[in-house]
């Protein structure tokens, strides 16, 4: 029987443009997605874009369209970055496109029905920038007294009618899933981190919000729409069919694994394993949190102008230079700058130079000893001689898939 695996990136949030980072996890999920294809294995590889939320009804505003033309052009510029950085997707969802909507719909009622939802009130600090709440414990103050969450964001006071996840029933379960499958989260760090906060107890979990109408309508009762967490985790399964779990995609399910941002590390370690817990359905089998990049040194913001749009290194430096780099500079896991000087480095030292020269080096022993063939019996060959000096200077000719070659 082939074995199946099933990858995903996070969808990304579509209140700004794509970015390196987006593409960084992005392609990260490619080359794991090519290496179980190239090993034979039946791959589901899922990306897309997360398009509900206060903070995309906001921006809309400003824009001054309507929300829905809003995140369809960010959604297409979103797919346009994973096409231009050959990501070899086999699925884009969008949280608006009806499937996803009776998916997560779907997953709500089946969590309710086993008595993990109740409706209450919530009264707390909620970041906006993060679509999270958090405790007083969680909370710094700023130099001008504003009160900030552990992200930095600011935070303010919210009260209103909430739908309420039973997320303190979990701690138990979840603190065990964490010790008898150490790979369930990785890296170390990020573990670490999760586990010291789950320890330190978990509090129910508000999952709906009436302040704003730009998500997911609460089933049977619209006058709450989802918490934005609640509703983005579930394109996971809805991107299979569900509820329909005996689609040709629901055998990819449980997930082997999700790729996300560390920033998001605890939405998905904690939120989604006891969702579905609740729900009765099988939990990923990991989550791997990779590190943030920095631009020259700083923290990429739109205010310094150094957010960088990964298109514009491809044009510049061509794809596999900036596929290679990405992947190359740092342990998978942990934080890096992004550099010009580093990329130019890469490229030249380890690209043009060691690997250029390999090439060039295997190639003219071929040439001078093998009659510039290499045979692979009767019929094929390939000719190598007039191809060798081309293939030093740019790896991007070099064959996909050597059996083609004529």
């Amino acid at each position: 029987m082939t074995r199946r695996f099933y990858v995903t990136t996070p969808i990304y949030y579509v209140n700004g443009a794509p970015h390196i980072g987006h593409a960084y996890t992005s392609i990260a999920a490619d080359v794991m997605a090519r290496f179980h294809r190239l090993a034979g294995h039946d791959v589901f590889f899922l990306t897309g874009t997360d398009e509900h939320g206060q903070k995309v009804e906001q921006a809309a505003q400003a824009a001054g369209v309507e929300p829905q033309a809003f995140v369809d052009r960010i959604a297409a510029d979103f797919r346009d970055m994973a096409d231009s950085m050959a990501i070899s997707y086999d699925d884009f969802i969008r949280t608006t496109e009806p499937r996803h909507v009776t998916g997560a719909q779907a997953l709500w009622e089946r969590v309710a029905q086993n008595d993990a939802i109740y409706l209450g009130a919530y009264e707390g600090w909620y970041a906006l920038r993060d679509e999270c709440f958090y405790g007083e414990d969680e909370l710094t103050t700023g130099p001008d007294g504003q009160k900030l969450a552990p992200t930095g964001a600011p935070v303010e006071w919210v009260k209103e009618p909430s739908y309420f996840f039973r997320l303190s029933a979990f701690q138990d379960r979840l603190l065990e899933l964490y010790e008898q499958c150490p790979e369930f989260l990785g890296p170390h760090g990020a573990r670490n981190e999760i586990i010291s906060f789950v320890r330190q107890g978990l509090r129910d979990l508000s999952i709906s919000r009436t302040s704003f109408k730009w998500g997911i309508p609460v089933p049977g009762d619209e006058a709450h729409v989802m918490y934005v967490w609640f509703d983005a985790l579930a394109n996971y399964l809805s991107a299979l069919g569900f509820p329909d779990m005996d689609g040709a995609r629901a055998a990819y399910w449980p997930a082997d694994l999700h790729l996300v941002g560390k920033d998001i590390a605890r939405f998905h370690a904690v939120y989604w394993p006891a969702f579905l817990m609740a729900a009765g359905i099988d939990v990923p089998s990991r989550i791997f949190a990779n590190g943030w990049w920095t631009v020259e040194g700083q923290k990429m913001s739109k205010s310094i102008g150094n957010v960088i749009d990964p298109r514009d290194l491809v044009r510049e430096f061509g794809l596999d230079a900036v596929r290679f780099f990405l992947l190359r500079e740092v342990p998978f896991g942990g934080d890096s700058d992004l550099s010009r000087k580093a990329l130019i480095t890469r490229n030249n030292v380890e690209l043009a130079n060691d690997l250029g020269n390999l090439a060039q080096r295997t190639l003219s022993l071929v040439a001078k000893n093998c009659e510039a063939m290499i045979l692979r019996g009767v019929s094929q060959r390939l000719r190598i001689s007039s191809f060798s000096h081309r293939w030093r200077c740019c790896p991007s000719l070099w064959p996909r898939n050597w059996n083609a070659v004529p």
